[in-house]
């Protein structure tokens, strides 16, 4: 076989598992801030993807759809915490797992008869002719696809690290406690952190969807490889999700053409069985020590 054709399968592969990092990267955000994951995100990135697509058939632009949608999207987020995650953080219990999951069932039953249970074409502006380099194909859509997740995800990591707002959440997600001590409100900055999260997943949606569909089942598959994807590289290490992420994609990849498309889910689960048993903290995540 030609190494052309590898690398055109490991490639694509690749720039479909930025998706799976960019949607992983909002686990890491939530999870930092109020050790919470939002167990509903999949639904963030269907409502948002769906909101996105009826802008457009409403006249509106791309490029005033594209910000409304990310608006949207953290609307969404903030609406996940104030209703499903704070009370359970203030009375430090577990109860914000099952309110994630309620509230995710809430919005997929509240696409279907809002928008239809089929999947929906998502129009972009973008040219579906490939650009060839080096013998590989890449769409435009791709380039997108890949210059959206690093874009959204540098400015995110310059407000974490640059800014006073960053020092705060470093703060809350080092010791929520000590934080609050010092007087910086760790409900501000949970907040803060379901907001990025929404956002983030807005965008996932609608750089995915024109290579894809939009429809009520669209994130049912990307967020359990999401999933997978921030365990195996760690709650803690934006780094590691992209490294991870893209070397999912490229195993599916593989897989799906040596093996047969019954198998591409395969490597993100064995990649998820080796993670919790050989290190749960994942890849690149700090060992945690607990103190007896």
């Amino acid at each position: 076989m030609q190494p052309t054709i590898i690398a055109q399968i490991v490639v694509s592969g690749s720039l479909i598992g930025l998706i799976y990092a960019l949607i992983a990267y909002g686990f890491q955000l939530t999870y930092a801030t109020s050790k919470s994951i939002n167990f509903g995100q999949g639904e963030l990135v269907m409502l948002s993807t769906l909101f996105s697509l009826s802008l457009l058939n409403w006249g509106l632009s791309y490029w005033l759809m594209l910000p409304l949608g990310m608006l949207f999207g953290i609307a969404l987020g903030l609406f996940v915490e104030r209703t499903a995650v704070r009370l359970a953080l203030a009375q430090n219990s577990e109860g914000w797992i099952l309110m994630t999951i309620i509230l995710g069932l809430f919005f997929f039953s509240s696409a279907e008869n809002i928008w239809g249970r089929d999947d929906h074409p998502f129009p972009s502006p973008f040219a579906t002719d490939p650009i060839s380099f080096l013998g590989i194909d890449i769409t435009c859509q791709e380039i997108t696809l890949a210059s959206g997740v690093f874009v959204i995800m540098g400015l995110i990591e310059l407000l974490m690290n640059k800014t006073l707002l960053g020092k705060a959440f470093a703060a809350v997600a080092t010791d929520r406690d000590a934080a609050q001590l010092m007087g910086i409100s760790a409900r501000r900055i949970i907040m803060l952190s379901y907001g990025l999260s929404g956002l983030v997943s807005a965008l996932a949606g609608i750089l995915v969807a024109p290579i894809t569909t939009a429809g009520p089942t669209m994130a049912s598959t990307l967020i359990l490889k999401a999933f997978s994807v921030a365990v195996v590289a760690g709650l803690d290490s934006g780094f590691g999700i992209v490294v991870i992420g893209m070397l999912l994609g490229a195993l599916e990849n593989l897989a799906s053409f040596y093996i047969g498309s019954g198998w591409r889910e395969v490597p993100g689960l064995v990649l998820l069985i080796l993670a919790l048993a050989l290190r749960p903290a994942g890849i690149f995540g700090k060992a945690i020590v607990r103190k007896v």
